[in-house]
């Protein structure tokens, strides 16, 4: 009998205390357990004063809401994944950074899941892992072409969105207007008086460097105007240095469009360091605005993309997948301006 209740104790002993519930809320706030139950479950019918006082109950007890129990009754684990390529580049980071942002007004949490590689292996091995944190959907950013093969594809079933991609005809894509970028800051420097516009790519199987060089050429040809060697870089600075102490050398390069900003920094340090005035002797273009640009020296000429428009976007649309209200397919794009500054001038010929 003493060893049974010995038993009893011990197993009590070792069972962890019960966390504050759902009711404790309640009794705390004044208020009932269904409505606590919307402020936990984000819903918007609560008295905003209510809600301040469930919320405040909440914290005072250490409430959390049982993310499990909420996904069996509504659907939702309110959480998405973000498949992500590469984290060392300017573009993605704030991407990143605008897409968490939204999703946390929204009330969502996001699952990162960085792949070494943009492969069809990895990608799935991806959305394995997205599998065992139970999300809602997934936002894809690969710069890569990888998703504009036919013999590439996505596991079914889960809402996706992908940034920057060929694949509108088979997910939904969100983009900034790449071509149109590119064409701008071409054509700023031919109308400048260039001649022709030397480029400095990004990698060969980015999908923006593949957009942004097309484009470049394109507007070379449509302006009658030759069309130099492309010069393909890594979108670090120190590529664009490597490129630079090489254009530095060549007498008849007075104008360089470098697919992102710190490309155009790493060339303006070979320019400065080969006593290259910029813009006197070589005028610069960059893409992206980084938030440094304006404080280069000169400060950069450059295309602004709006990152955060991109995120909000991208969840914006994942979210209508996820509610059943919105397309799967199609790209969406955000404009690109090009933004002036002390970088780009006249040729010295044409002054």
């Amino acid at each position: 009998m003493n060893s049974r209740s010995d038993s009893v104790v011990s197993d009590a002993q070792q069972r962890p205390p019960r966390g504050p519930s759902m009711a404790d809320v309640a009794a705390l706030a004044g208020v009932s357990a269904q409505t606590v139950s919307r402020v936990a479950n984000g819903l918007t019918n609560v008295d905003p004063s209510t809600k301040d006082r469930v919320v405040a109950a909440m914290n005072e007890i250490g409430y959390r809401p049982n993310s499990a129990a909420r996904a069996l009754k509504t659907g939702r684990f309110k959480s998405i994944g973000v498949i992500m390529f590469t984290l060392s580049t300017f573009g993605n980071m704030r991407t990143l950074d605008a897409i968490a942002t939204a999703a946390a007004q929204a009330g969502y949490s996001i699952t990162l899941i960085p792949i070494a590689l943009p492969t069809q292996v990895e990608l799935l091995g991806a959305f394995s892992r997205l599998g065992e944190h139970a999300v809602d959907g997934a936002i894809v950013i690969v710069e890569s072409h990888i998703l504009d093969r036919s013999d590439v594809s996505l596991p079914t079933g889960l809402p996706v969105v992908i940034v920057d991609s060929d694949a509108g005809d088979t997910y939904s894509v969100v983009d900034t207007d790449q071509a149109a970028g590119a064409r701008d800051a071409t054509r700023h420097l031919l109308e400048l008086g260039h001649r022709t516009v030397w480029h400095v790519s990004g990698p060969e199987g980015s999908f923006s460097a593949s957009r942004r060089r097309d484009s470049w050429e394109a507007t070379l040809v449509a302006a009658g105007a030759e069309v130099p060697e492309v010069l393909i870089g890594d979108w670090t600075a120190n590529s664009g240095y490597l490129h630079g102490l090489e254009l530095a050398k060549r007498a008849d390069v007075t104008a360089v469009f470098a697919a992102n900003d710190q490309m155009a920094l790493g060339l303006m340090r070979a320019f400065h360091e080969n006593d290259i005035a910029v813009p006197d002797r070589i005028s610069v273009v960059g893409f992206d605005d980084m938030q440094e640009a304006s404080s280069f020296w000169p400060p950069l000429t450059t295309v602004h993309q709006d990152f955060s428009a991109v995120g909000r976007l991208c969840l914006e649309k994942l979210l209508d997948q996820i509610d059943g209200s919105g397309t799967s397919r199609g790209v969406a794009v955000i404009p690109t301006t090009l933004i002036e500054r002390q970088s780009t001038a006249a040729p010295a010929s044409a002054t």
